[in-house]
């Protein structure tokens, strides 16, 4: 049974990361802030009494049917907002900012030039990364950046572990294809991590 240091501790610990992965998944910095709070507030509210060591996979997993949860949402408010326009409404169109420019990747330890290298690399890597379809991009970053086992993904992911499998091999070469047009082929994707 946790402590409340030791849930304080553990959300401190994913609290980063967990913004990043869900701003790269929904692709808008205030929604993702809110998800990523709401699964905190879940964990924390529902439960307090787990084990430390279940935490990480019943945070992915709350914060995987939040994203879900936020999608469904913004569904139905397309189709309103849709219908809507249709009656001759005015429709909202506010300045759309790419939350992927605002993400501190870079390593302070690199000279400027590498430092500008590497951030370079990883708004290509983001680019390929966004042009994946959802339930890709969900498989590669639990795979690959948050370094999940196949299981915990599925089981992050709520499919099978076939799946998972169908996902990051699909998402895997058309991120190759796309990294090779920029000249980044030679290099393993597994290995550009984000910054935790």
């Amino acid at each position: 049974m946790a402590s409340s240091q030791e849930l304080s501790d553990f959300l401190c610990g994913v609290e980063r990361r967990a913004f990043k992965q869900t701003v790269y998944a929904v692709r808008d910095e205030h929604a993702a802030l809110d998800i990523v709070q709401d699964s905190m507030l879940k964990l924390a509210e529902k439960y307090p009494g787990k084990p430390v060591t279940e935490y990480p996979m019943l945070f992915q997993r709350i914060l995987q049917n939040t994203m879900r949860d936020f999608w469904r949402r913004q569904k139905v408010r397309n189709i309103w907002t849709s219908l809507l326009s249709s009656f001759g409404s005015k429709n909202e169109d506010g300045e759309n900012r790419d939350p992927l420019d605002t993400i501190d990747v870079g390593d302070e330890s690199l000279d400027p030039v590498r430092q500008l290298q590497s951030s370079q690399t990883m708004q290509i890597i983001e680019k390929a990364l966004e042009n994946l379809p959802p339930r890709q991009r969900e498989a590669f970053v639990l795979r690959y950046w948050e370094e999940m086992s196949v299981a915990e993904t599925a089981e992050s992911m709520g499919c099978s572990q076939g799946s998972v499998k169908t996902h990051c091999s699909r998402a895997l070469h058309a991120m190759s294809t796309r990294l090779e047009k920029q000249g980044l082929g030679s290099k393993r994707i597994k290995n550009l991590g984000v910054e935790s």
